[in-house]
């Protein structure tokens, strides 16, 4: 851990909600009570090259959370504050990276996929057509050929699965950080490139809705995001990487970082956030999905997978009678790689970048307490919202329940590389104490006024019963 003085700020539980409140006077309140270390640090210049971010990922709730939620008050620790006040600000001009001159290899390999598949269903058919036009006696040599030569058809499907294996055993890499072993086919100058393509989508997309970095709610964010990478910049990839800030005035619970370190928050996010804290830890898990590359991860898996499974597409269409059977097969093929596997390799991920999202909220001296709170939160609001909870196995990211639990078995080691970062220490009840008494409370609350509620019906109720001989 760094030694900065800026680690050394008494962030602790006692003023929660002094940086979302929507003023002016709130605003200098932040300045002032012992936080100006965060104002020190340097704005992020503008990276001009920015970099890629095909398959990216972002923190988004399976819903937005609608106005009257956001206002909802629930603790000093656990509220959904109310929205920002409008500041008028005229937005300055937004410049965009020239054209590039080829297009990068991730690029090609997404335009070819479709091809693929076409050529696989062409050839799977022809392979049909042909047998069915085939004499029967010619068939019968070719079924007794095919057993004469048992073991040399054996041999070179051994021989194509070999070099499968070899393929994804060569390109093995260790991801930064957590060491774990990864696939990664893609390299990270072409992947670079492809972010260009995307941060130019985004940027004319949110042109006109791109807060000026005179806002608020911007300096918040930059001051956050820029305090996070100072207390992480003894990580090589953190420290390699510009990370540029973008606010969205987007009533959508998202956030998402580009591998270039583009990062883009929505103020529906601020609105749902309670505190720095939780601020914090989502902007870490955000950092952490670009830090360790997840992005090219899943898109060399994918088109690894993609690629296997050209072969199943080739036989379900040669095999199945028909060209409806095989419409039918393509689809249940499809949806076991996405539920088997695409899915669950996301939410891996997803786990993989709370866990590094929330030791970099730790180096910072964040309260790694609320990071569980935040999403105990926002399955209170979907809640509220009357909201159907899907299983997790039909989401990309793990339920809001599962994720809290998670992250509360996590943040005893966050705990420890708090202390050894010589951070303050944490001042106040534990914010997740704080967020169950309310939710007793309030529990107990609408109990109460069900039983009020049902007992005036019964008063006002007229008597029906005829008296018994």
């Amino acid at each position: 851990c760094t030694r900065q003085r800026c680690q050394r700020l008494d962030l602790s539980g006692n003023n929660r909600n002094w940086f979302l409140v929507g003023s002016p006077e709130s605003y200098r309140n932040f300045t002032g009570k012992g936080q100006r270390c965060l104002l020190n640090i340097s704005n992020t210049e503008v990276n001009k090259n920015a970099l890629h971010s095909l398959g990216r990922f972002c923190f988004q709730s399976s819903q937005t959370l609608r106005e009257k939620t956001t206002s909802l008050q629930i603790s000093s620790v656990g509220q959904l504050p109310h929205r920002f006040s409008a500041w008028n600000a005229q937005i300055k001009s937004l410049h965009t990276s020239p054209s590039l001159q080829a297009a990068p290899v991730p690029l090609f390999w997404i335009i070819v996929k479709p091809a693929q598949k076409l050529f696989a269903i062409i050839l799977g058919r022809s392979i049909r057509n042909w047998w069915k036009a085939l004499p029967p006696n010619k068939r019968e040599l070719f079924k007794e050929s095919a057993r004469k030569n048992k073991w040399k058809i054996l041999l070179g499907v051994s021989s194509l699965g070999v070099l499968f294996v070899m393929f994804y055993f060569t390109h093995l890499e260790e991801t930064p950080i957590t060491g774990r072993a990864r696939l990664l086919v893609f390299g990270k100058e072409h992947f670079r490139e492809l972010s260009q393509i995307e941060y130019d989508m985004w940027m004319e997309e949110f042109k006109s809705k791109m807060l000026p970095e005179t806002d608020a709610r911007y300096q918040v964010v930059e001051r956050v995001v820029g305090h996070l990478s100072e207390s992480n910049k003894d990580i090589p990839q953190v420290s390699a990487l510009k990370w540029v800030i973008h606010v969205v005035d987007e009533p959508g619970v998202n956030a998402f970082v580009l591998p270039n370190g583009q990062v883009f928050v929505f103020t529906g996010l601020l609105n749902a956030v309670s505190d720095i804290h939780q601020l914090s830890f989502i902007l870490g898990h955000e950092i952490a999905h670009a830090v360790l590359e997840h992005a090219a991860e899943k898109a060399s898996l994918v088109h690894f997978v993609d690629f296997l499974s050209l072969i199943f597409l080739t036989m379900i269409w040669a095999i199945c009678p028909r060209d409806s059977l095989a419409v039918v097969g393509q689809w249940i093929q499809s949806k076991l790689q996405e539920f088997m596997f695409d899915r669950p390799y996301s939410r891996t991920l997803e786990a993989e970048a709370d866990k590094v999202g929330l030791q970099f909220a730790a180096k910072a001296c964040m309260d790694v307490r609320a990071s569980s709170v935040f999403w105990q939160q926002m399955e209170l609001a979907e809640t509220i919202q009357g909201q159907p909870k899907l299983p997790e196995w039909l989401s990309t990211h793990p339920s809001h329940e599962n994720r809290a639990e998670h992250l509360d078995r996590l943040i005893p080691e966050a705990l420890k590389i708090r202390e050894s970062c010589n951070c303050p220490s944490l001042t106040g009840p534990d914010p997740r104490l704080i967020f169950k008494l309310n939710m007793q409370h309030l529990l107990e609350s609408s109990k109460d006024q069900e039983n009020s509620n049902s007992t005036k019906r019964d008063l006002s109720k007229p008597n029906l019963d005829f008296p018994h001989a």
